[in-house]
């Protein structure tokens, strides 16, 4: 096959599914290119793009200046391990540092390397500095998480897809209820052996969660009391998905660790970080954890340009703005629907319950008439559907989004 042959979307997806692993169940859409807050199809119809990777592409897709910054650095220097020092990731640590107020970074490429790195370096503060005895930290965790799906972090998942027949599982967790301060007590409370609290800010693939207001400040204060690190993973709700350049400061709380991925690179590199400062940082000495490409020039570059985007266009403000339209108008629909009861979120990450059990297939009709609209989103947990377009959307393109979410959800009423 030659590789000028334009393939149809339905061979490609064909494709997939004989040569690759399906450990994945896509909407049958088969995208070719992007632009900004739009995406289109190899047959060359567009969409509105209402996923935006995860909330990696919040910069919109194939932004400039961060396709440059990653051209440009391509061309001079891509890769030399961290065995020797490179020319770009020194500016990008001071850089990214200052930008969200810690001393260090540890820099990593995927959100599940990056929550791994965040609960290792907490083991070992745990032991080498809040002096628990070795091999018997504990880890507080929320039921309803999603971290990633590494071994370790399926261990505390409540996702039994994920989670059957990969154990053995990784001890040293222990789940509580999210959104419940008694609990996070109580369990801080119950052994000497705590060493920190892992929690999203917003549980996003449990179905955009957001906890009451004043959980996370008062959870932080409780870690403090008890001299527990409070680790906030941040890689979908981070670089101004909330309205706020972190979920963490609607709440002015400043983690203990900071978790962050997709978004930091806009989606066009796989970066991640985890950040502390230096009392935490300290104890990770050479050769305790690493990477071959964690810090590498392009993602270092990448990432600055990035950043550097949601600043000079505001994204956070604008997320915050057309977050608070898209609520009020689907809110109002809402009042007088049978097939959705209620949209939730913070910025640009909102959800619409359905009306239907969890194991029906309605969100997922739902979702392939928004793609025969014009829009792309995906059901999480059955019955509830995230909408998270890039934040570089402007208001028109929201309210046309609206009217294409609205009138689709007509097609579905009872």
């Amino acid at each position: 096959m030659s590789v000028l042959e334009k393939i149809s979307s339905s061979a490609l997806i064909a494709l997939e599914d004989r040569y690759g692993a399906h450990n994945y169940h896509p909407l049958p859409v088969v995208l070719s290119k992007g632009e900004g807050v739009y995406v289109w199809d190899v047959e060359g119809k567009k969409y509105y793009d209402f996923l935006s990777a995860y909330s990696a592409v919040n910069q919109g897709h194939c932004h400039p200046r961060i396709i440059d910054a990653l051209v440009n650095q391509a061309k001079t220097l891509t890769l030399t391990s961290r065995a020797f020092y490179n020319d770009q990731l020194g500016p990008y640590e001071e850089f990214l540092t200052k930008y969200f107020g810690f001393d260090k970074v540890l820099p990593m490429n995927t959100g599940a390397e990056a929550v791994e790195t965040a609960l290792k370096l907490c083991r070992k503060w745990a032991y080498e500095v809040k002096g628990i005895d070795e091999q018997q930290a504990q880890i507080i965790v929320c039921e309803g998480n999603f971290h990633g799906r590494t071994t370790t972090i399926i261990s505390f998942s409540n996702d039994e897809n994920a989670r059957k027949n990969f154990g053995p599982y990784t001890a040293g967790f222990i789940k509580i209820a999210y959104d419940d301060l008694d609990a996070l007590e109580k369990a801080l409370a119950s052994s000497k052996n705590i060493a920190g609290f892992l929690v999203e800010p917003i549980q996003g693939e449990a179905g955009v969660y957001v906890p009451s207001e004043g959980y996370l400040a008062k959870a932080k204060a409780l870690c403090e009391k008890h001299n527990v690190l409070f680790i906030a993973d941040e890689v979908q709700t981070g670089i101004a998905r909330t309205g706020k350049l972190l979920a963490v400061n609607h709440e002015n709380v400043q983690p203990d660790v900071l978790i962050l991925g997709k978004a930091i690179s806009g989606g066009v590199y796989p970066v991640s970080a985890v950040l502390a400062n230096d009392n935490i940082m300290h104890v990770i000495k050479p050769g305790q954890h690493g990477s071959t490409f964690g810090g590498n020039p392009i993602a270092a570059a990448v990432a600055v340009a990035a950043l550097q985007v949601v600043t000079d266009e505001k994204l956070a403000q604008n997320a915050e703005y057309l977050g608070q339209i898209f609520r009020n108008k689907i809110g109002e629909y809402i009042q007088n629907s049978n097939i959705a009861t209620l949209v939730r979120g913070k910025g640009l990450l909102n959800a619409i319950v359905i009306n239907d059990s969890e194991d029906s297939s309605t969100a997922w009709d739902i979702c392939m008439a928004l793609r025969d609209n014009g829009l792309l989103a995906k059901p999480t947990h059955g019955n509830i559907i995230r909408f998270a377009p890039p934040l570089v959307m402007n208001e028109e393109q929201l309210l046309d989004c609206v009217s294409i979410i609205i009138k689709t959800l007509k097609q579905f009423e009872r």
